[in-house]
């Protein structure tokens, strides 16, 4: 099935390929540059000036309390697969950003 630029296949009809790992060995660092930068998907290429200015954060600590939630937003959120209470957290985080915003 095609949709735009997307393709979904099942498991049953995916692609058999092989990587051609001699090639990829055979690329040089600015053969790989040249074909990142016309990627509008790809990641930022991090040099050693970003690695300077990088600092590194510790997670915040998690407190474990008990909440009641609606049944329907709890089943949402768990609908929506692992991690769910983490993505409850971020929802949360992103309501305290834009209210502390104004």
């Amino acid at each position: 099935m095609s949709t735009g630029n997307i393709t979904k296949r099942s498991s049953a009809e995916r692609r058999r390929g092989r990587t051609d790992w001699a090639g990829v060995d055979r690329q040089t660092d600015d053969d790989i540059r040249a074909a990142a930068s016309g990627d509008p998907d790809v990641a930022p290429i991090l040099d050693d000036d970003w690695f300077k200015r990088a600092k590194l954060e510790a997670p915040q600590k998690k407190e474990r309390i008990s909440i009641k939630l609606d049944s329907d937003v709890l089943a949402f959120f768990r609908s929506q697969g692992p991690r769910y209470q983490t993505r409850i957290n971020a929802v949360l985080r992103a309501f305290m950003a834009h209210r502390n915003a104004r």
